[in-house]
C-alpha cells in the first residue's frame, strides 16, 4: 500500500523588508544567520532576495526577504503573523534573552510557556514578528556556521512553528487536514490581540519544525500586506517525483496554482489556501552549492543562467548592502 503524500515540515519562508541592508545587518549580526544566497527576486529583478540560514542552507533553515520600497504591513488576519526559530534548551533562550536585550531590540518579552514550550518573543526593526522556541533538540539536524558571533550550541536550528491567522477554520481545515494530509493535533488559547483559539497542524516530521498553527481571529482586519509581513511560507517535499505528484494532487482537488516552477535552487509550485495565504511546496535539492563555492556562499550576487545576459543591468539596480 503506497503511503499518503505528506510535507515532513517547514521549507522556507519567505518575508518583506524595505530597508535590506539593515535587514542584512540584523540577520547576520544580531541573530548571528549566514547569508547563504545573496540574488533577485526572479519575477522582480529591481530586489534583491536574500537567504539566511545555517552553515550550508539546509532545508528547513532558510529565512528570506523580499526587499521592496513598500510601506509597512498593517496587522490584521488572513495572514502568517509570527515566525518560530528554533534553538535548544533554556540556556539559549536565556543567552539570546540577554543578547537580544544588548542589541534593543523591540518588543522583546521574558521567557515565557505557550503550548508547552519555552518561547522568547520579539520583533526585528521593521516588526517582523520572530518567536525563538526551544525544541528540546527534535527537528531536522543544521549545521552550525563557524563564523558566526553566536555560539554553536546556542545557534538557531531552523524555522518552527509558524503561525498564521484566519477568520474562519473550516476551509483551510479541509486543505490542510484533506489536499495536505496534515493532522490536528489539538489547540490552545491566547489573549493577544483578544483571546483566541489557535489550532494546532502536525506534518510528517515530529517536533516544531512540522507544526503549523493556525489562529481564529474573526475580528480582526484584512491584512494590508508590507514591509514586516510575511509573503508566503514553504513546505519540504524531498525529490522531484513527489513534487510532481503534489502538482496532480492539486489539480486533482480543483486547487488553482502556479504549475511548476524552476527557481534554481529549488524547485517550486505555489497556491492560496482558501483564507489567502501563499503557500509553496519546494524541493530539498539541489540545493545552494549548485553554483556557488559552499565556502563563500553569499558573498555576491548570483543570478539564475536565465538571467546571466541580464546581469550588468541587474547590478546596476541594486543598492549596497555590506
Amino acid at each position: 500500500m503506497t503511503a499518503p503524500l505528506e510535507v515532513p515540515g517547514f521549507h522556507h519562508l519567505t518575508a518583506v523588508s524595505a530597508s535590506i541592508r539593515e535587514n542584512h545587518r540584523f540577520y547576520t549580526g544580531v541573530l548571528g544567520m549566514r547569508l547563504v544566497k545573496r540574488s533577485v527576486n526572479q519575477d522582480d529583478v529591481s530586489a534583491y532576495h536574500l537567504f539566511y540560514s545555517d552553515a550550508v542552507g539546509s532545508p528547513g533553515n532558510d529565512l528570506t526577504f523580499f526587499d521592496w520600497n513598500v510601506p509597512r504591513e498593517v496587522r490584521g488576519t488572513h495572514a502568517v503573523t509570527r515566525t518560530g526559530l528554533r534553538v535548544t534548551g533554556e540556556a539559549a533562550l536565556r543567552f539570546w534573552q540577554g543578547r537580544l536585550g544588548e542589541a534593543g531590540v523591540p518588543a522583546l518579552t521574558d521567557v515565557l510557556e505557550r503550548d508547552g514550550r519555552l518561547v522568547l518573543d520579539f520583533e526585528d526593526p521593521e516588526g517582523q514578528r520572530l518567536s525563538l522556541v526551544d525544541d528540546g533538540g527534535a527537528g531536522d539536524e543544521s549545521v552550525p556556521w563557524d563564523r558566526s558571533a553566536v555560539p554553536a550550541e546556542h545557534q538557531i536550528r531552523g524555522l518552527g512553528p509558524v503561525t498564521m491567522s484566519v477568520p474562519n477554520l473550516r476551509p483551510t481545515d479541509l486543505v490542510l487536514t484533506k489536499v495536505m494530509n496534515m493532522n490536528h493535533l489539538r489547540e490552545y488559547t491566547l489573549d493577544g490581540d483578544g483571546a483566541h483559539t489557535v489550532h494546532v497542524y502536525g506534518m510528517g516530521g515530529q517536533g516544531p519544525h512540522a507544526e503549523l498553527h493556525v489562529a481564529v481571529q474573526p475580528d480582526l482586519p484584512v491584512t494590508r500586506p508590507g514591509a514586516g509581513g510575511v509573503h508566503h511560507v514553504a513546505f519540504r517535499t524531498p525529490d522531484e517525483a513527489q513534487y510532481h505528484a503534489w502538482t496532480e494532487r492539486l489539480s486533482g482537488f480543483g486547487l488553482r496554482h502556479s504549475g511548476e516552477v524552476d527557481r534554481h535552487y529549488f524547485r517550486s509550485l505555489y497556491f492560496r489556501e482558501p483564507n489567502g495565504v501563499l503557500f509553496e511546496i519546494a524541493t530539498d535539492g539541489p540545493g545552494f552549492a549548485v553554483d556557488e563555492d559552499p565556502a563563500t556562499l553569499g558573498e555576491k550576487v548570483v543570478l539564475p543562467p536565465f538571467l546571466e545576459p541580464r546581469r550588468e543591468q541587474i547590478l546596476a539596480g541594486l543598492k549596497p548592502i555590506d
